[in-house]
């Protein structure tokens, strides 16, 4: 059994689905002090489960890149068109992750320039734009480029103005880099001096969605059948996993650099995802769970998007609770869920009661046939 070339991959919208409802899980918990070590991010080097969540969807953005443009990329008079569709979207998620950075000040001599809808953009251009242009084993050849690259530049270049290259979050050269080009003002304000989405980082990220695209290059082959394609995507998925880790010992698995051995290990793991759902969903056909998912997954970047927007509100909207000031947030929080369990179950109960909330109105949109393509 083969599935046809032009039907949508329900696999993908369900793991697209699962993956934005995950970040919104690890983005709202209750109480930042008091979190499930596997939705928490790595202080530093290695990788939680919650630190799979953005490659995934990023791996997962070079995926439906194949599904969507490659019936038009064999007509080469297309290319231009296909190409300024591309950089319109990029420019309206780059649009997107400012006015949230800005979010409700909009003071332009601090916003941070930089972001996970940023990084998406900017992914989603360069792996548009490369698959668009390229051919499969040029994609390849990228692939392994910019990994290598990568890991020469970060790792061999001097830092200016603190010596050697160096993997520490103040002084590696991705952090020089965005503060010498971006300024200081315009970064992460957890850190001020360094950022998770910084520019440098956009390289490795590419790599990451240019695996999404040559696993969802081998998902749409006719000439080989689904028990052929899952268990070569296994095989596939294994051994990225073991690359990483072993790379990761003298080059270690870092959400915030956005190594290569992270990239290998997690894109590994996403590859394993997809065969996993794609055998499940469209291949088993076993489809009764997957609404929820594909709810959430048809309309993720919205989703995501106002989201942030409203945890960002309801930490600034102020309100009073037995005589203190707080946020809504925390009015929430302490009337609703933190005398009913202990802190880290309270913690988490408000992230999934936000899951749960945007999963509602999700629902409806789904129902309605409402799908706002970004």
């Amino acid at each position: 059994m083969t599935i046809q070339s032009n039907k949508r991959l329900l696999s993908l919208d369900v793991f697209r689905g699962i993956t934005v409802a995950a970040m919104i899980l690890v983005n709202n918990p209750g109480d930042w002090g008091h979190i499930y070590a596997p939705i928490e991010h790595s202080e530093w080097n290695g990788c939680t489960p919650a630190d799979l969540i953005f490659p995934f969807f990023l791996f997962i953005v070079g995926v439906s890149i194949v599904y969507a443009m490659e019936s038009k990329k064999a007509d080469t008079a297309l290319h231009k068109k296909l190409a300024q569709g591309v950089l319109r979207r990029a420019f309206i998620l780059l649009f997107l992750g400012l006015l949230f950075s800005g979010f409700p000040y909009y003071d332009l001599h601090t916003i941070r320039l930089t972001g996970v809808l940023q990084r998406i953009a900017l992914v989603f251009a360069a792996c548009g734009l490369i698959y668009i242009y390229t051919g499969r084993k040029t994609q390849l050849w990228l692939f392994f480029i910019f990994l290598i690259a990568y890991y020469l530049i970060i790792n061999f270049v001097p830092v200016p103005g603190f010596g050697p290259a160096n993997l520490e979050a103040k002084t590696n050269l991705g952090a020089w880099l965005d503060r010498t080009v971006l300024g200081e003002a315009h970064l992460w304000k957890e850190s001020k001096v360094w950022d998770p989405e910084g520019l440098l980082g956009t390289l490795p990220s590419a790599a990451t969605g240019l695996f999404g695209i040559l696993m969802g290059t081998w998902l749409k082959r006719t000439d080989r059948n689904d028990t052929v394609k899952v268990a070569w995507m296994f095989g596939v998925g294994a051994l990225a996993i073991l690359a990483g880790v072993v790379w990761g010992r003298f080059f270690p698995i870092n959400k915030s650099l956005w190594t290569s051995s992270y990239v290998l290990y997690t894109g590994g793991w996403a590859t394993i995802a997809l065969a996993l759902l794609y055998w499940i969903t469209d291949v088993r056909s076993y489809k009764k769970f997957t609404t929820p998912f594909v709810a959430y997954g048809v309309n993720a970047i919205v989703v995501y998007f106002f989201s942030q927007l409203m945890a960002r509100s309801m930490n600034m909207i102020p309100a009073t609770l037995n005589g203190k000031s707080t946020s809504l947030k925390g009015y929430l929080y302490e009337s609703f869920f933190a005398p009913y369990f202990s802190p880290i179950n309270a913690s988490l109960a408000f992230g999934l009661a936000l899951v749960l909330f945007w999963l509602g109105i999700l629902m409806i949109m789904y129902k309605k046939n409402i799908i706002i393509k970004v």
